[in-house]
C-alpha cells in the first residue's frame, strides 16, 4: 500500500525530530531549480504571487534566500516532523513507535510543490510554495506543468501492480498526478460529519481525519480495502450506503 498526502503551510523547525534516521529527497535538482526561481522575486512579487501577507512575504523572502544544497540535520529537518497542519496533527509523529517508522517510510509520500514527492523522513528547508501556484519556470506556466508526469512515473516505479494507492491528498495537490498515468487501483477516501440535517465535508475536520486514517493504517498494518473500511477512529464509521466505487465515505 501507497498513500499520498498533501503538505502543510505550517512547519516547526524549532522543535527537534526525536529520531536521527533521515533520507535525501528524490527530485532536490528540480527544487533547486524552482528555488533559483523564487529567490529572483521580491518581497512585493511573493505576496502578489502567492497571495499572502506582507509579514509571510518577507518571512518566506528569507527562507528562499537562505535555501541551500547540500542538507543535512543541522540545516534541515524531516518532512513529517516539520509540517504541522491538521492532517499532521491526526498523524501525531511525535507518538508513533519508533518501530513504525520503516513502515510509514515505506507507505507514505507527500506531495509538494517545491520538492515534488517527499518520503516522510527525507530532509527539507522551510519553504512555501503550494502546488497550485502559477510561478513560471522556464518555458512552464504553472508548477503542475513543471512537475509533468515526473512524479506520477516515480510513484509507478515503487508501486506493485496489485498494489493499493489511497488518495488522502487535496485536490489541488493530487491533481499533480494524473489518474491516466498511475498503473494501480486508487482508493480515496472521503469524511463527512452531520451538521445542520445533513452529511456534509467540514474541511478542518476532513484534513484531521486524513491524518488520523494515515496513523490507523500504519499502526494497524492496513494493506487491503476491506481493513480499510474498519477505519473508526474519532467517532468516524465506513457507509457502504453513501460510498460510490472507489469512494469511500467515512460519516460521524
Amino acid at each position: 500500500m501507497k498513500i499520498i498526502i498533501s503538505p502543510a503551510k505550517s512547519l516547526d523547525f524549532e522543535t527537534k525530530a526525536n529520531t536521527e534516521q533521515y533520507t535525501t529527497p528524490n527530485f532536490l535538482e528540480q527544487s533547486e531549480k524552482l528555488n533559483k526561481k523564487l529567490k529572483t522575486l521580491s518581497r512585493k512579487k511573493l505576496s502578489e504571487l502567492m497571495r499572502i501577507s506582507d509579514d509571510l512575504s518577507a518571512l518566506n523572502y528569507d527562507r528562499n534566500q537562505n535555501w541551500s544544497r547540500p542538507f543535512d540535520l543541522d540545516n534541515a529537518k524531516q518532512a513529517v516532523y516539520s509540517f504541522t497542519g491538521e492532517v499532521y496533527r491526526g498523524i501525531d509523529i511525535t507518538t508513533l513507535d519508533e518501530g513504525k517508522l520503516p513502515s510509514l517510510q515505506d507507505k507514505l509520500r507527500i506531495l509538494s510543490g517545491l520538492y515534488g514527492l517527499l518520503k516522510p523522513l527525507d530532509l527539507i528547508q522551510p519553504y512555501r510554495l503550494e502546488m497550485g501556484t502559477r510561478l513560471k519556470v522556464g518555458r512552464t506556466e504553472n508548477l503542475y506543468k513543471f512537475w509533468g508526469d515526473t512524479l506520477a512515473n516515480s510513484l509507478n516505479e515503487e508501486l506493485q501492480d496489485d498494489e493499493l494507492l489511497v488518495n488522502l491528498a487535496s485536490a489541488e495537490y493530487f491533481k499533480a498526478l494524473p489518474k491516466k498515468t498511475l498503473k494501480v487501483e486508487m482508493i480515496t477516501p472521503v469524511f463527512k460529519d452531520f451538521k445542520n440535517g445533513q452529511y456534509k465535508t467540514i474541511m478542518t475536520f476532513a484534513k484531521k481525519a486524513r491524518g488520523l486514517m494515515v496513523r490507523y493504517i500504519i499502526d494497524n498494518d492496513v494493506e487491503t480495502i476491506e481493513q480499510l473500511k474498519a477505519f473508526n477512529t474519532d467517532g468516524y464509521g465506513f457507509s457502504e450506503e453513501m460510498s460510490e466505487g472507489n469512494e469511500l465515505v467515512f460519516t460521524r
